[in-house]
């Protein structure tokens, strides 16, 4: 379990969307925390180590600046999650990863220019996992906002 201090939670709250888009970013944030750029720094690094923040980057909508996503689902063997979801989380392409019960247990979404780069992550990763992927392509999306509330 991570321990998170009352700083780390108003970090983890504030970044999930109110990322400052700035020359400084790490800076504006402190500044906004109360707290100093070095400290956001490592604080943010330790919180990557550990787990609770995977990544930070924009999420781009392909179809509005050009290009393709999809769904894919896999039933992954409980002893081989671990090592499947290093390789899946190894391809910027992919901007969320999940581990849901039921047969299916692995879900992300991959997101490229074209949809034969898909292809090609796809075709590495049945190749490495010898696991069948299923591809559910976008036809119709539907945009949630979540935003967790650290307490």
């Amino acid at each position: 379990m991570i321990v998170l201090d009352e700083t780390d939670k108003k970090i983890l709250n504030t970044i999930q969307l109110d990322f400052p888009m700035e020359t400084e970013p790490f800076q504006a944030l402190g500044n906004e925390l109360g707290i100093n750029e070095d400290e956001l720094i490592q604080r943010l690094e330790r919180l990557h180590d550990e787990g609770a923040v995977r990544k930070i980057g924009p999420i781009i909508n392909r179809k509005g600046v050009g290009g393709t996503s999809t769904l894919i689902a896999v039933n992954v063997p409980d002893e081989m999650v671990d090592d499947v979801a290093g390789y899946i989380n190894a391809y910027h392409e992919v901007s969320h990863n999940y581990l849901r019960p039921g047969k299916y247990n692995v879900w992300f979404t991959v997101a490229a220019p074209e949809r034969k780069r898909i292809d090609i992550i796809l075709d590495e990763l049945r190749e490495r996992t010898g696991l069948e992927f299923i591809d559910l392509p976008t036809k119709r999306l539907f945009k949630i906002g979540v935003k967790f509330d650290i307490r």
